[in-house]
């Protein structure tokens, strides 16, 4: 089926069991130029299905004789081009969560808005369709740029391979992604590979820093503005969303953004469309959302600084980064891939990395991951007398800048650390941060979640530390997670 499928031709299935609401939607998008089935329920919808193809096919969540997401999954077993909007009741994002994962193209609550309902529909019509799989001729130019982009992502170990498969996966659908990692892990690369392996791979590409935006230019830097809408606005200025549409829009540190601007967001995705400031009108948007995080967002809607609703719209489905400390057997590879880079843009001969510089490298706990790493090289390569990269005083000297940093390690260390302290100073380290974890975990009931946010820890991080520290489970009982 082909995309930007026109108003005129374009076929759509509604499919809910309430005749009042049936009908309301069927009169709403015969109005719009479409040309509509419906279907009483779930037995009904797959007999269509099965006569005829459909541009959209619009299910409630629960039907008399099923779920609509049984509906979905049946069509994408089939490989099936249909985008599939689903209608749940209020309140059941978990619901609508799922859909997205299973490959619905978009989903609304109940009471549904009748304007959004127009919006959506009209998005997934223009919407190319998502196949199964991308269809990749040899010699293509999208799969030789997808193949350099997953080439950057350097690694064979068990957690980066599981990155590269999820890739490959969500690249196929038009979920939104959320990736999360540690800085310096490689979010935005991530990104990258995921827009590279899409249909979109051809269309626009724009990386926003949440973080880096003055809280009074957000509205304008991603929604536009109109000559005339503020002092020295001399010219329309397009926002992000603008110039993302039709591609994919991705929004790093999105946890810095502040509560008011979460709340436009949150409308700007829901509706797909924005209002440029000093403009009467909405302006329909078409963008694919991928976002990237350092921080726990579900700690962060506990604490009230990020809104539960924006939580759920954006992480539909989560790519996780593992810090470089926990994946040092993908060591020796970035090192030889970040030295041919070093080499390349400073015209030289690319050096040697001998094993003891290895075995430097591995015992310092890089916690600014990949971006340390590539900064000690390149301190290395430029304090070299000869082939010989000296990797112990580059180490020497990242170290004595960052002690004087105030960004520094945390308090509580890892194991990495850990192993170069005198044992009995270890052991009373140890007793001292056990006491600490074991009175929070008494304080919020054993909740590792609410532990770790009044630790201000990771929810992996408090794990760790339980595991690494042997602290006992509570007897006849068990430490639990707050479930989001």
């Amino acid at each position: 089926m082909a995309s930007n499928t026109p108003l005129s031709s374009a076929r759509i299935l509604v499919v809910d069991d309430e005749p009042d609401l049936r009908t309301l939607y069927e009169l709403t998008l015969l109005r719009e130029g479409y040309r509509v089935e419906a279907a009483a329920n779930l037995a009904q919808a797959l007999q269509q299905i099965g006569e005829q193809h459909f541009d959209v096919v619009i299910t409630d969540m629960r039907l008399p004789d099923g779920l609509g997401m049984a509906l979905i999954e049946q069509l994408r077993a089939q490989q099936r081009p249909e985008r599939c909007v689903v209608i749940t009741a209020y309140g059941s994002a978990e619901n609508a969560v799922e859909a997205l994962k299973a490959g619905a193209f978009d989903y609304l609550t109940k009471p549904v808005d009748l304007k959004q309902f127009r919006a959506v529909i009209a998005s997934a019509v223009q919407a190319p369709a998502a196949p199964a799989s991308l269809v990749n001729r040899p010699g293509s130019t999208h799969i030789q740029n997808s193949e350099a982009v997953m080439q950057r992502l350097v690694g064979e170990s068990e957690s980066m391979q599981r990155v590269k498969e999820r890739i490959l996966k969500v690249a196929r659908s038009m979920a939104p992604v959320l990736v999360h990692g540690e800085s310096g892990t490689g979010k935005e690369l991530v990104a990258r590979a995921i827009h590279a392996h899409s249909h979109r791979t051809g269309s626009a590409w724009v990386a926003v820093n949440c973080s880096a935006i003055p809280e009074s230019l957000l509205e304008a830097e991603f929604f536009g503005s109109k000559k005339g809408a503020y002092t020295g606005s001399t010219q329309d200025r397009e926002g992000f969303f603008q110039a993302a549409s039709g591609g994919t829009l991705f929004l790093d540190e999105i946890g810095d953004l502040p509560l008011p601007m979460q709340s436009k967001l949150l409308r700007a995705i829901q509706e797909r469309c924005v209002r440029p400031i000093g403009s009467p009108q909405e302006e329909p948007v078409d963008v694919r959302i991928i976002s990237a995080t350092h921080k726990d967002l579900r700690l962060e809607v506990l604490a009230g600084r990020f809104r539960q609703d924006l939580y759920y719209r954006l992480d539909v489905i989560e790519i996780e980064i593992t810090p470089l400390r926990e994946r040092r057997e993908d060591l020796p590879a970035l090192c030889q891939a970040l030295l041919r880079r070093i080499a390349s843009e400073a015209g030289i001969a690319v050096p040697t990395l001998s094993a003891a510089g290895l075995a430097q490298l591995c015992q310092n706990p890089l916690f600014g991951n990949v971006r340390e790493l590539e900064n000690l090289l390149q301190r290395a390569v430029a304090l070299r007398d000869g082939d010989e990269l000296p990797l112990e005083l580059a180490v020497r000297q990242a170290s004595t800048q960052e002690s004087s940093s105030p960004d520094s390690p945390p308090a509580i260390q890892d194991d990495d650390e850990q192993a170069s302290l005198p044992s009995d100073l270890q052991g009373h380290l140890d007793n001292q941060e056990r006491d600490i974890l074991i009175q929070a975990l008494r304080e919020t009931g054993f909740n590792r979640t609410a532990a770790a946010a009044r630790l201000g820890l990771s929810l992996r991080q408090i794990r760790y530390r339980i595991a690494r520290l042997h602290i006992d489970l509570p007897q006849g009982g068990e430490l639990s997670d707050e479930s989001l």
